[in-house]
């Protein structure tokens, strides 16, 4: 059975203590994969928020281009809203699926999808965090 921590507080070291709660620690090179945020939306957790946990990880944040139009379908435009969103005041960012090609991987007995498609820097990282 999981456990599952909750708690009331929301602050950037409450997440920090829940993630030593956990009791994993993350081996190798630590990529913590976020959402950057939309150009000209504020509704994310950005940057100053998440710092406390990616520098107890010491990772590395991750995102991927998106599918559709926007400010975050390219690399050079996701690249200027991370900036524009104060990410790289802080953290080295690595775009995974900055350069093609993508890496495939194969998903054994799936009974829709038989093939994901991801960024290929992937590869660079021993572990990842998910914080988006």
């Amino acid at each position: 059975m999981s456990k599952v921590y909750f708690s009331k507080t929301i602050t950037p070291e409450k997440v920090a203590q829940l993630y030593e709660l956990v009791g994993k620690k993350l081996p190798g090179k630590v990529a913590v994969k976020v959402h950057s945020g939309e150009k000209g939306n504020q509704n994310f957790l950005g940057p100053d928020f998440w710092k406390p946990v990616i520098d107890q990880v010491k990772g590395t944040v991750v995102e991927c281009n998106t599918a559709y139009n926007g400010a975050r379908n390219t690399t050079e435009k996701h690249l200027d809203l991370f900036k524009e969103h104060g990410w790289t005041d802080y953290f080295d960012v690595d775009l995974l699926d900055a350069e093609g090609p993508d890496l495939e991987l194969d998903i054994p007995n799936g009974k829709k999808i038989k093939k994901n498609y991801v960024g290929k820097n992937i590869e660079n990282y021993d572990s990842m965090l998910v914080i988006s």
